[in-house]
């Protein structure tokens, strides 16, 4: 049997020509591109700024500098998703404080952000995990009062809505990811946007070291006037390589959200009927992309996530686990105790399945036959 991957990414040869103009061009490193790239991004978004960076993480990194979050700072962020939310605040001398998370869509919610403020919190990093968008509006009606920033790791979520809008658009602001897992890839890379010129001015001085003039710009001159550097900054380029391969991937956005939205219903479907198994589907407040296709296990479903798992890959399919749990991790066990009960059940008892824009018809049926026998192998044996 041939192997099925949990994700793979929809290139082609247009990705291929576009990155091999930028070669020809001489532009390789951030330059036109990255330009061009961030303009499109920010009119797909609905966004008014947008600037390339080298990752999501990065991207994370910047948003949380230019908010002013710092030392002896307290950041919200959910357990319940990639250890990069969480190194975030860290990153600037703060204090992650970890949420829980809504049972049915993996996210944050008003009341578990506000369970989890101190006197000390200063910005909250919501997630859109897995695709899924997070309920942000009321999130923001409880921040907003108490001048704590709200920041949108939106990461997986490009291509999903929020009542009607893009996920991210009606963030203070929003960071994205770029990775091979995500419905849109440059290989790595990410962008930040937001509708406050005066941060995405800043996070595009501070991604150059902080230069005081870009490095286009002095590429672009005979003799550049010489260069300060006004504050410590980083090396969070895009390079125009990436770029253009992004406009390419940003004009298959619809196609590909289309796609895993077909293929999501066809997995609900087939799996809506099988006892102990609940999969992940659309809040009430917007669309997801399906970044990820997750389903909880439990009983009276015969096989534990991990025996599921394990019967999945006997069969060459590529499931993962589901979302890990931040406060877990031997780097923020020093964290202290804490009460997550949902965050600890989803971790556990989810798994993501294989969704991808090339998934045939027949691969899925092979996935969703391995979970139907998978019960009634077990059945036999007891």
């Amino acid at each position: 049997m041939s192997r099925i991957n949990v994700m793979q990414p929809w290139l082609g040869e247009e990705e291929i020509a576009a990155v091999a103009d930028a070669i020809r061009s001489g532009w390789v490193a951030q330059g036109p591109r990255v330009l061009e790239f961030e303009r499109a991004f920010a009119r797909r978004m609905d966004a008014q700024h947008a600037v390339a960076v080298s990752s999501c993480t990065t991207a994370l990194h910047l948003a949380l500098v230019v908010a002013g979050i710092g030392n002896h700072d307290d950041v919200v962020v959910p357990s319940f998703s990639f250890i990069a939310t969480t190194n975030a605040p860290t990153y600037v001398g703060a204090r992650p404080v970890f949420a829980d998370i809504d049972p049915e869509t993996g996210n944050v919610t008003a009341d578990t952000v506000k369970a989890a403020l101190t006197e000390r919190t200063r910005a909250v990093i919501v997630v859109d995990q897995g695709g899924v968008p997070c309920d942000l509006g009321p999130i923001r009606a409880l921040c907003d009062p108490l001048g704590i920033v709200v920041i949108e790791d939106a990461a997986c979520g490009a291509g999903s809505t929020y009542r009607g809008a893009p996920v991210g658009a009606r963030a203070d602001i929003a960071c994205w990811s770029f990775h091979p897992r995500k419905l849109l890839t440059t290989g790595e890379g990410g962008m930040i946007t937001t509708a406050r010129a005066a941060w995405a001015d800043r996070a595009r001085h501070l991604r150059e070291h902080a230069m005081s003039v870009s490095a286009a710009d002095r590429h672009q001159s005979v003799l550049p006037p010489a260069e300060e550097y006004t504050e410590v900054g980083f090396n969070y380029r895009m390079t125009d390589l990436q770029a253009a391969m992004g406009l390419v991937q940003l004009g298959r956005l619809d196609d590909i959200v289309a796609r895993r939205r077909e293929l999501a219903a066809r997995y609900r479907e087939a799996l809506s009927g099988i006892p102990g198994l609940r999969c992940i589907d659309d809040p009430d407040h917007g669309t997801s992309n399906f970044q990820s296709f997750w389903v909880e296990v439990a009983p009276p479903y015969r096989l534990t996530r991990d025996g599921l798992l394990a019967h999945l890959a006997a069969r060459e399919i590529s499931a993962r686990r589901g979302i890990m749990a931040a406060h877990r991790q031997p780097a923020y066990d020093t964290t202290g105790p804490v009460s997550l009960p949902v965050t600890e059940r989803l971790t556990d008892n989810t798994l993501i399945l294989p969704l991808f824009h090339q998934m045939t018809e027949h691969d899925q049926d092979r996935v969703v036959d391995a979970v139907r026998s998978a019960a009634a192998l077990e059945e036999k044996r007891s």
